[in-house]
């Protein structure tokens, strides 16, 4: 998977091929001038820190690189990534695309790469709309992992069993259950029974 050094490591030398400094680079995506200082990639305790997705995307979209080449330098210069494969979010809400766990079957779909390696069963999920703004946007990828249990404050896809595919923050999940907390604040919470709930996936990487 991606790992705590890459995605730091990354950083650093997009700065550096930018002609920028990682406080610069953070300044001039509206962050704090501490975002991406050492001191903060490892707590007090020892801890790993990892940047946030929205961090990381909005400094991509300062400089004009695209999600393909941040995972070429979170590997090296030669290194390419993962390749996984990208599904459109119409495509994800309709059967025969996906098992009963969230994870995509069949082939043929278009690919995108992304930081790391051993993703089985890893998919990007290109968003369309407005309902997951401004966190998400329309054309943004999602790097979604099936396999990992979400957790309170996680960042998850939701498939209904009628089809309904939504991006929101996870709550909490009970056993009769989901609550979901809308991105959107001009889009509703929402609270889903376990069972009307198909599958939950957590999002682990996003680009602009």
């Amino acid at each position: 998977m991606i790992t705590h050094s890459e995605i730091w490591f990354a950083i650093d030398r997009l700065a550096e091929k930018t002609g920028r400094s990682p406080s610069g680079l953070a300044v001039e995506a509206g962050l704090d001038a501490t975002s991406f200082n050492r001191s903060k990639r490892v707590s007090g305790s020892g801890k790993d820190r990892w940047p946030s997705t929205e961090s990381v995307s909005k400094i991509l979209s300062v400089v004009g690189v695209s999600f393909e080449d941040f995972a070429t330098l979170a590997q090296g210069t030669h290194a390419q990534g993962a390749a996984v494969p990208l599904i459109g979010l119409a495509q994800a809400g309709e059967n025969g695309y996906f098992d009963d766990s969230g994870f995509p079957v069949g082939s043929g779909w278009e690919e995108v790469r992304v930081p790391g390696t051993g993703f089985d069963g890893v998919y990007a999920l290109q968003i369309a709309g407005d309902s997951m703004a401004p966190v998400f946007r329309a054309g943004d990828k999602v790097l979604v992992d099936p396999s990992q249990t979400p957790r309170r404050g996680d960042r998850v896809v939701v498939k209904t069993m009628d089809g309904e595919i939504m991006a929101k923050e996870l709550h909490r999940i009970t056993a009769h259950k989901i609550e979901l907390i809308s991105l959107n604040p001009d889009y509703d919470d929402r609270e889903l029974r376990r069972k009307d709930v198909q599958w939950v996936a957590r999002i682990v990487w996003c680009s602009q």
